[in-house]
């Protein structure tokens, strides 16, 4: 085991914080420095990440910072950081300090990133095991991670697509059968409820089913099978939501299930099946036999895992022949299989992008996210109605903040999701009254949202700075070939270089946090995806750099797609006013 996993080498810093400070009192040199300070420190709250006392925040090994010696020197950068200086983080560990201007960002990260012959997880590993890097995963390594209300949102609006294009509108009296109750999966039984459907869920891991009833997002948990069966079937025969979780690996209980003849509606899976070693359970063992396992034979274990995920696979497409819809939730166990075990049929179900998310990117829709740095509820409830009042017409938005109120638990730092995308619109006389400190007649849904928030924040409504940021899972900020740009239209799904650009363009329209990772939720080599964050801290500054950014950002997104031959991004890239050179000439 790496050092940096070890409990017994945690920070005295992190120790005292716990999570991340609130109030207005600051620790660094402005709001910007303050902002990833908390943000930091929020990703490794013990209510946030899943190991935070290994610096693990999710996905089996999906770190804040390389190791506490780094974490500290993170800090205390931070600290110090001065308005026209940004700090260079590479793979979790701060290595350089260079004078730059107030509007470039605070803090440029990059994660995990190799040299194409050299990018596969044998030579991360060794990098790794030398403390040269750390897997970044999506959200943990660029500090932008929420626990499981971050990506509950995305969960809600595929399965709320799924049940428009494949049943009645919702989940109503229908199954979905799933797997992985980890800090990304563990929002997959609320997502099910809230489209009123029943979620059968599995996880070898007791406390992750435990903590997803602490925290409301799944209702019970059980170790007999038949039981969670009949009780499912019990809730959806009278249309009632319910959510149950089975102590048991998920091969085991899927092949069960085809055993017994139950073909549930929907099935699908969110273990961490991207990492053979880390991340997935082999079959046969409890988690502390075969974390033993791991320590003692990593090579037996990752034989052993795959094979499990054969096993796993094969019970998928079982379910889908007897007349289950089945999707693979981004976790890359068809492309472990595939390439692993030489099995093609592995891709005989679809990834959720293009089953059901793609149109949304075309139109630069995606999980847009903020934080309250002042730690009140009360910021959040008042961005809350901010988001309504401005896009009253926008329906699903709407049910799903009053949902969110209703449902979601905040952790760490009280924070929101939804999804906004580029789709201009006037700027209006109210709540934007008065003369904005940008010079446009249009701003896109992220960009009005945003500048509503700054003003906000400048008269008080709310008490200390919002941070923006997103999932990288957005629409113009990953090359995924087996998620994000799986079959696109111009079979250019392994071109990373729109991730590059989404990045390099945040950062000339301002961004205060910008990353670039290697890997994240499918594995090293399988991906490269980008971040930003923006602080709305009340000024004209926080205003031009929002208007930019939240244009810029989305835009990629538009681009990306239209150039892909998409009509729906090529629609909105003529409605809203988009330059796409050579649309014509393709």
């Amino acid at each position: 085991m790496p050092e940096n996993r070890q409990r017994d080498a945690t920070s005295e810093t992190w120790r005292a914080l716990q999570g991340a400070p609130t109030g207005t009192d600051l620790r660094t040199e402005g709001w910007r420095q303050e902002a990833a300070f908390r943000l930091l420190n929020n990703n490794l709250d013990p209510e946030v990440g899943e190991e935070p006392e290994s610096l693990v925040v999710y996905g089996g090994t999906g770190r804040a910072a390389r190791s506490w010696d780094a974490y500290d020197a993170i800090v205390e950068e931070l600290q110090s950081l001065g308005d026209e200086e940004t700090l260079l983080v590479q793979s979790g560990k701060p290595v350089g300090v260079f004078r730059t201007h107030e509007m470039a960002p605070r803090v440029l990260i990059a994660n995990s990133n190799l040299v194409g012959n050299w990018d596969n997880w044998e030579h991360f590993h060794e990098l790794e095991a030398e403390g040269l890097m750390m897997y970044g995963q999506m959200t943990a390594g660029s500090w932008a991670y929420i626990g499981t209300q971050g990506i509950i949102q995305g969960t809600y609006e595929t399965l709320a697509e799924l049940a428009s294009e494949r049943f009645d509108g919702d989940l109503r009296g229908r199954t979905v059968l799933t797997a992985g109750l980890g800090g990304m999966g563990g929002a997959q039984p609320l997502a099910v409820t809230m489209n009123k459907g029943v979620c059968l869920a599995a996880d070898i891991d007791r406390e992750r089913i435990q903590r997803r009833i602490d925290t409301g997002y799944c209702q019970e948990m059980t170790d007999d099978l038949d039981e969670a069966v009949m009780r499912t079937r019990k809730a959806a025969e009278s249309g009632e939501p319910y959510s149950v979780g089975v102590h048991a690996n998920a091969a085991d209980m899927y092949e069960a299930l085809v055993e017994r003849g139950f073909v549930p509606d929907v099935v699908t899976d969110q273990t961490s099946a991207h990492d053979a070693i880390e991340g997935y359970y082999p079959s046969g063992y409890t988690v502390e036999e075969a974390d033993a396992l791991r320590e003692r034979d990593p090579e037996r274990y990752r034989e052993e895992s795959l094979d499990t995920m054969v096993r796993h696979v094969d019970a998928i497409l079982e379910l889908q022949e007897r007349g289950a819809v089945a999707f693979e939730y981004g976790n890359n166990i068809r492309g472990q299989v595939e390439a692993e075990r030489d099995r093609e049929d592995a891709f005989d179900f679809p990834g959720f992008v293009p089953a059901y998310i793609r149109p949304m990117f075309c139109r630069g829709q995606g999980p847009f996210r903020w934080l309250a740095l002042s730690g009140e509820e009360s910021d959040i409830y008042r961005t809350d109605e901010a988001v309504t009042e401005l896009f009253p017409e926008k329906d699903r938005l709407v049910r799903w903040i009053e949902l969110a109120q209703e449902q979601v638990e905040f952790q760490g730092l009280p924070a929101r999701v939804c999804w906004l995308g580029y789709e201009t619109t006037p700027v209006p006389e109210t709540p934007l009254a008065g003369d904005l400190p940008v010079d446009r007649e249009e701003l896109t849904e992220r960009a009005l949202f945003a500048l509503r928030i700054n003003q906000l924040v400048e008269s008080g409504e709310i008490t200390a700075p919002i941070v923006v940021t997103r999932d990288h899972l957005d629409a113009g900020s990953v090359a995924s070939p087996n998620r994000e740009t799986e079959n696109m239209r111009d079979d250019s799904d392994a071109v990373a270089d729109w991730p590059i650009l989404n990045a390099l363009l945040n950062c000339a329209a301002g961004a205060d946090i910008v990353s670039v990772h290697d890997g994240g939720g499918v594995g090293i080599g399988n991906a490269v995806h980008s971040n930003n964050h923006v602080v709305l801290d009340g000024t004209d500054l926080a205003a031009e750099k929002a208007a930019r950014v939240f244009t810029t950002d989305p835009g990629t997104g538009v681009i990306r797609h239209a150039d892909a031959g998409y009509d729906v991004a090529l629609d909105e890239a003529d409605r809203s006013n988009v330059d796409v050179p050579m649309r014509d000439r393709r």
